[in-house]
């Protein structure tokens, strides 16, 4: 990738959006929170979505593409204690008296390369902008387009003189093509759920065995409804950890790859959504830790020394096959 000019009014536009192309693949993203606002294919003139994505700002639905930093998910009640020091967090969640989702998805990062098939975000936190969060932070996040989908690097560096607590995760919407989730297929290698009531883990781990949520064995969804934090994940020999959406109707399966920072995800069906988005994609956010980590330190969050980083990857890939029924 080539290095841009002096950052310009690009960063500070909430609508202003980027778009990659490689062969028929096309990825759109925004310096607005550094989001991921849609990954398609070509097919003669028709769209194929495969992370369902919106156009300016006000169309984003349910987190769509967020970048979930310094914490992904619900701090209870904004509060939490760090090195036996209590902090207070603005409580930003419309669902309850708790701090969301991190610092970066709304504000403007810089973009510090660009190319046809990638573009890099950065943005910095400062230890006395985020109440409740005096720590300093410089996050770079990567989207790059690979032969059959999308790849996403990130990086965290704690930059202040003090440790930082940190954990990071994304929020992106998947599709295998079916109007909805409900007759999808879903290989979900995950061994323990955490424990929720009212939106926030309760304390306890729970096997999946048994339960609603078990598809270590790919089956259909059906009418379950996921708003789920996964732990204890199943890898495969490479190391990576992979998720499978596949859709009998249209042949194909999306692939959700996470590596070795990703322990963690959240997947959400997104039933509360208006009826035009509900059930129609799922999310499948991968996550370093688990929900609540600020007050759960044991679900993988991490404590940067100063100069330290936090970094991973994830993506998605596409494959292709024969609809049901066609011979």
């Amino acid at each position: 990738m080539t290095t841009p000019p002096t950052p310009t009014a690009l960063e500070d536009d909430a609508d202003a959006e980027i778009v990659c192309a490689s062969g028929d693949l096309r990825l759109r993203t925004s310096p607005f929170g550094a989001s991921l606002r849609g990954l398609w294919r070509e097919n003669h003139g028709r769209a194929e979505e495969i992370v369902t994505g919106y156009s300016g700002a006000k169309g984003k639905v349910g987190g769509q593409g967020d970048v979930l930093i310094p914490f992904p998910g619900r701090v209870r009640d904004g509060r939490y204690t760090f090195a036996g020091d209590t902090y207070q967090m603005a409580t930003n969640d419309k669902d309850g008296p708790n701090a969301i989702h991190g610092f970066v998805r709304l504000v403007p990062w810089e973009v510090v390369e660009r190319a046809d098939t990638a573009v890099a975000y950065a943005v910095s936190l400062a230890p006395d902008v985020n109440p409740g969060y005096p720590f300093a932070l410089r996050t770079h996040v990567t989207y790059a387009l690979t032969d059959d989908g999308m790849a996403c690097r990130f990086q965290v560096e704690n930059t202040g003189d003090t440790p930082a607590p940190v954990a990071a995760g994304f929020h992106p919407y998947f599709t295998a093509g079916s109007d909805h989730i409900d007759t999808d297929t879903l290989h979900l290698p995950f061994d323990s759920t955490l424990e929720f009531e009212n939106l926030l883990p309760s304390g306890g781990v729970v096997p999946v065995e048994g339960t609603a949520f078990d598809f270590r064995v790919p089956r259909p969804i059906g009418a379950t409804p996921f708003n789920t934090c996964f732990l204890h994940p199943r890898r495969d020999g490479d190391g990576l950890l992979r998720v499978r959406l596949s859709s009998p109707g249209t042949g194909r399966t999306v692939t959700v790859w996470m590596d070795a920072a990703f322990d963690y995800a959240v997947l959400y069906s997104g039933d509360p959504l208006p009826q035009a988005h509900r059930r129609r994609s799922l999310a499948i956010e991968p996550m370093t830790c688990g929900s609540d980590a600020f007050n759960h330190p044991e679900w993988g969050l991490r404590t940067l020394a100063p100069g330290e980083t936090l970094a991973g990857s994830w993506g998605v890939s596409v494959a292709a096959g024969t609809p049901a029924g066609v011979k």
